[in-house]
């Protein structure tokens, strides 16, 4: 069944999904739109990759259709969205399905040009944003006005409230009119998004495309997983990359750091394939471009943090690699929903330490998701540890990278949700640093406080008296890297300066001055010393005649 057949949509909504190659509604889609028509509020969940960007934008379309909207009316329809990225994707979509209607659109988000956006906020029918750039328009900006608002819709409302924006959300919508349509979607149900039902809407028609299924992730999804050493993790996605080189690979890291050392070392290396990264550090338009560019090729590796995990749909990727283990469940099935989307086939690999896997199978199996264990062998594996410590070697930037990209991951394993897993005595430090291309493991200020970690090179106490100035500086070297981390812990640290106890044959003009030389004392002060030490300076001589 067609969208024409199934629903009454205008001439104009019908041409877009035409254009944009849109066919048969999914279930989600069917079961949200012809309530969202007859403007009931919806609660809608549904799984990754199963269509929900239209289940909304299609009535959104309509209802302004129906409205007669133009430029002067303002504000018709609010799109409220998580990250930058998932609003980008909306606005597209809604650029292509929307192409024949007269309506203005906007995308309001940070990162893009403020004072533009205030000029002509007033005349958009259209917006999507993200909570904290809508929030400071509706508090800056005289010209925004929405009393005549028809529909609200929030997208990923479980993922906004994760992310801290519970008090932008209630301010929104505490600005808008009372009487509209609000559609919300939202992976799960926890208390918040209750919490936000209860106070935005009103008797909410329910939608569950879920409820009867065997599994909490696509049926033509395979999923596997292997369990690997820390100090491995390099070598084998280099491995996998260089066996995979025509197809559409999307890996998941950890940290920033992590990812921009990995995409860096690997571009240096040259695998032979399109290598991009995608993370929070990047300025919003050049990630708008990598996204562009990932969905345009056909083969290519993208490795990318959790920015990339909800709602972004890149068309036909073939892999999902997790290097990393996901926060939680319900970020695991967002990882694996960016590819199998649309009853497409899909494969996903989660690389496990020997320490995760007891600890996370259990849950995957109680959350309904089947998964199969793949062994990894030594002899499959591309070492390439000997290659990235050449290239730090000869590329000092490159080595400082590494250094951050070890500490940010051992801290995140520190903060992550899993954390009671993680036993730093069972993960060999020193080797994974090696694996980076360290020579020297750099050092964790937290795990050393617990006692464990890499520790500082000491100066045994017969030799104290006798270590120079610039002994101390070496051995501190030596025992500490730099480090630009967000917290700024170890960005400045005091060192005292090691005391040099002066030779007892010294006479006591060379003492005056050793002491005038190590601080400035004023005259009171001094005096005060030379009398506590007994030391006789000045002595008045009178000489006889004689």
């Amino acid at each position: 069944m067609s969208f024409k057949t199934l629903f009454q949509l205008s001439p104009e909504t019908q041409f877009g999904l035409k254009k944009a190659g849109y066919e048969e509604p999914t279930e989600i889609q069917k079961q949200a739109i012809p309530p969202a028509l007859e403007g009931k509020d919806i609660v809608a969940a549904a799984k990754t990759g199963s269509g929900k960007t239209l289940a909304f934008i299609i009535p959104l379309l309509e209802c302004l259709e129906k409205e007669k909207f133009s430029n002067n009316d303002g504000l018709g329809a609010l799109v409220i969205t998580p990250t930058r990225e998932l609003a980008y994707q909306i606005f597209e979509v809604l650029r292509v399905v929307g192409q024949k209607h007269q309506f203005s659109a906007a995308l309001v988000i940070g990162g893009k040009d403020l004072a533009l956006e205030r000029k002509r906020i007033d005349q958009m029918n259209i917006i999507i944003c993200t909570p904290g750039r809508m929030q400071q328009h509706m508090e800056e900006n005289p010209l925004f006005y929405g009393d005549n608002l028809k529909m609200l819709i929030i997208d990923e409302a479980d993922r906004i409230l994760d992310m801290g924006f519970r008090d932008s959300l209630n301010s929104i919508i505490e600005f808008l009119p009372k009487e509209r349509q609000c559609l919300l979607f939202s992976a799960t149900q926890t208390k918040s998004v209750k919490d936000l039902i209860r106070l935005s809407m009103k008797d909410p028609v329910h939608i569950n495309t879920d409820s009867e299924a065997t599994s909490n992730t696509p049926d033509t999804l395979k999923q596997k997983f292997t369990v690997i050493n820390l100090e491995q993790k390099i070598s084998f996605l280099w491995s996998f990359i260089k066996r995979h080189k025509k197809s559409k690979i999307l890996v998941f890291i950890a940290t920033c750091k992590q990812t921009k050392f990995i995409h860096d070392l690997f571009c240096r290396m040259k695998p032979g394939i399109s290598i991009n990264a995608l993370h929070g550090g990047i300025h919003q338009l050049k990630r708008i471009d990598i996204y562009n560019k990932f969905s345009d090729v056909r083969h290519c590796c993208l490795l990318a943090t959790d920015v990339a995990a909800r709602g972004l749909d890149f068309p036909d990727v073939d892999w999902v690699v997790q290097l990393d283990c996901p926060e939680d469940l319900n970020t695991y099935i967002h990882r694996v929903g960016r590819t199998a989307r649309l009853d497409r086939p899909g494969r996903s690999l989660m690389v496990l330490m020997p320490n995760e896997r007891d600890y996370l199978l259990p849950r995957l199996t109680k959350k309904k998701i089947p998964i199969e264990e793949v062994p990894t062998r030594d002899k499959h594996l591309f070492w390439v540890q000997d290659s990235i410590q050449s290239l730090l070697a000869r590329d000092p930037e490159l080595k400082e990278e590494a250094k951050r990209a070890f500490k940010s991951y051992i801290k995140s394993l520190l903060n992550s949700h899993f954390r009671q897993m993680f036993d730093p005595k069972q993960i060999d430090l020193k080797a994974f640093a090696k694996s980076m291309g360290l020579e020297v493991t750099p050092r964790i200020r937290v795990l050393e406080r617990r006692g464990q970690g890499a520790k500082p090179v000491e100066t045994k106490k017969s030799d104290k008296k006798e270590a120079t100035s610039q002994d101390a500086v070496d051995q501190i070297q030596e025992a500490d890297v730099t480090s630009d981390e967000d917290s700024g812990e170890d960005l400045l640290r005091p060192v005292k300066k090691p005391r040099i106890i002066p030779d007892e044959t010294n006479d006591n003009a060379d003492y005056e001055r050793e002491l005038l030389e190590k601080k400035n004392l004023s005259r009171a002060k001094l005096a005060k010393v030379v009398r506590k030490k007994n030391i006789k300076l000045n002595k008045h001589v009178v000489f006889n005649k004689e």
